[in-house]
């Protein structure tokens, strides 16, 4: 009887996919599907960066690249993380991988084995807990609900840390919620963190660039808990590049080297020309990344105005990133022609079959009355979704 390894046993399949699929099967039968399940920019890749990915091929950039990226994209995320962030790294604490998903799980299989603990916030990322578990950890979810803008406080976080705890997975802006940590909330978890100086924080940015409240702030600007800090980020959400794959980490030294020894015997380094493609993303012009934060912002503003006048939901308002994610608790338990609601995945299937508007319960993302939508689309698109949302909630009894 073949199989599998306990290790693929113990994962989950990605819920966000898993939708995203579904949704392309009804399309495929002919259905008018709105699709607010999918978490990447619905802009195409700006031209200057294309032409230069281009120019690499005519180059002849077609071998095998360092394990942690070239010198010259490190170089220029350095100054990137120096100009934007005010913050100093060398080119040896950096290192680029096959997107920041790939950064991420770098870090816990570096770090992370059995008997050591995570905190993760919730609402969370999928696939942050999955990781976890891959990397034979235990996950220690500490829940943050909308009535806090889904952001943990440092009791909590305090709370939570224990004898076995070894990281905290962070994310600002967030995925799925939207909220962004200001500087005074990132003060009392670092001031709450160097008490603990074996816990590393793994501090998720890549939604740094569209945030609608300013500057980003970085946990790693805290000089007290530096090194104790591991920034993740990329160029998919900033430039539109979701599927060149292209992501990095600025670490302490010894994570560096460990994740640079651990990508060298599973994947080598990331794609040749997408290394030359993100160095013009981080060189050149950034008007690109202010006229698509732009229109999120205005979409941002319209969803946020559509959802609002849907009773009973009760709606936060996003910092930052391209999603909502309302608490639709007064519509789990109710029923449509006997099919009853159980929680947030049973809303998020009836929304797509009934409703032809794909979206993300949040179940997947440990908060089970909520929902995600993405706004990453058409402001028509926008409009004609939350008209069917709100018409098949208010068929529920």
């Amino acid at each position: 009887m073949f199989q599998l390894s306990e290790r693929l046993a113990a994962l989950s399949p990605s819920e966000t996919l898993a939708m995203s699929q579904k949704s392309n099967e009804l399309k495929a039968k002919g259905i008018d599907v709105i699709n607010l399940s999918v978490g990447e920019p619905d802009f195409f890749t700006p031209d200057h960066i294309k032409y230069a990915a281009k120019q690499a091929v005519d180059d002849n950039f077609s071998f095998y690249s360092p394990v942690p990226g070239y010198l010259s994209l490190c170089k220029a995320i350095t100054e990137k993380l120096k100009n934007e962030n005010n913050l100093n790294y060398n080119t040896g604490q950096i290192v680029c991988s096959n997107g920041a998903k790939q950064s991420v799980c770098n870090v816990l299989l570096s770090i992370i084995g059995p008997g050591n603990e995570v905190i993760v916030p919730a609402p969370y990322w999928v696939s942050y807990v999955e990781m976890v578990k891959l990397a034979g950890g235990t996950n220690v979810i500490v829940s943050a609900g909308i009535e806090q803008d889904f952001k943990i406080t440092p009791a909590q976080l305090e709370t939570a840390i224990t004898p076995n705890t070894k990281a905290l997975i962070l994310c600002s802006p967030s995925n799925p919620t939207g909220s962004v940590y200001s500087r005074e909330e990132l003060r009392g978890l670092a001031d709450v963190l160097v008490k603990y100086t074996d816990i590393i924080v793994i501090a998720d940015e890549i939604y740094e660039h569209i945030n609608y409240v300013g500057q980003h702030e970085s946990i790693a600007q805290f000089d007290d808990i530096r090194e104790q800090v591991v920034i993740v980020n990329g160029v998919s959400k900033s430039y539109a590049m979701t599927g060149w794959r292209l992501g990095w980490i600025a670490a302490p030294q010894w994570i560096a080297s460990a994740c640079n020894k651990l990508q060298g015997q599973y994947t080598s380094g990331p794609s040749s020309i997408a290394q030359k493609a993100a160095e013009a993303a981080y060189t050149g012009s950034q008007d690109c990344v202010k006229i698509m934060r732009d229109a999120f912002h205005r979409r941002r503003n319209l969803i946020i105005n559509l959802a609002k006048d849907i009773p009973e939901l009760k709606v936060a308002i996003p910092d930052g990133a391209f999603y909502i994610f309302p608490d639709c608790s007064a519509y789990i338990g109710k029923s449509f022609k006997g099919r009853k609601i159980a929680h947030s995945a049973d809303l998020a299937m009836y929304l797509l079959e009934e409703g032809h508007v794909a979206s993300v319960g949040g179940l997947a993302f440990g908060a089970p009355d909520c929902v995600r939508f993405s706004y990453a689309t058409s402001d028509e698109n926008l409009v004609e979704a939350m008209k069917r949302v709100k018409t098949a909630l208010l068929a529920l009894e």
